[in-house]
């Protein structure tokens, strides 16, 4: 499930984000080296460990990337001129995707 989000894990190895989003790992490097919001920090072996704040910055991306369909350099441009709006519009989704994952569980045991 996408923004599975440990509150108390300060950080995320690349296998672990790939996973919330179900993508390769290829796509989670490629998309650092696109977006300069993303900013992991690395170990003595040089793995990459992404903090809560870049798994939110990823949540962020495949919103517009992924769910919006917008390009790469659209997305960048969109972060540029109102990365607030974005960040509220992906706040609403998140809520939205848990109410609807209450609803059906509900559903379900009925």
């Amino acid at each position: 499930m996408i923004g599975t989000n440990n509150p108390n894990k300060l950080y995320y190895t690349i296998g672990e984000v790939a996973r919330m989003f179900d993508v390769n790992t290829s796509l989670i490097r490629f998309w650092e080296k696109e977006f300069d919001i993303i900013q992991p920090k690395k170990n003595k072996k040089g793995n990459r460990l992404f903090t809560p704040r870049d798994v939110d910055n990823f949540q962020i991306i495949y919103h517009l990337v992924k769910e919006r369909g917008f390009t790469l350099q659209g997305a960048k441009v969109k972060l540029n001129e109102n990365k607030g709006d974005v960040v509220d519009k992906v706040e609403v989704v998140k809520s939205l995707k848990k109410i609807k994952s209450f609803l059906e569980d509900l559903k379900a045991e009925l």
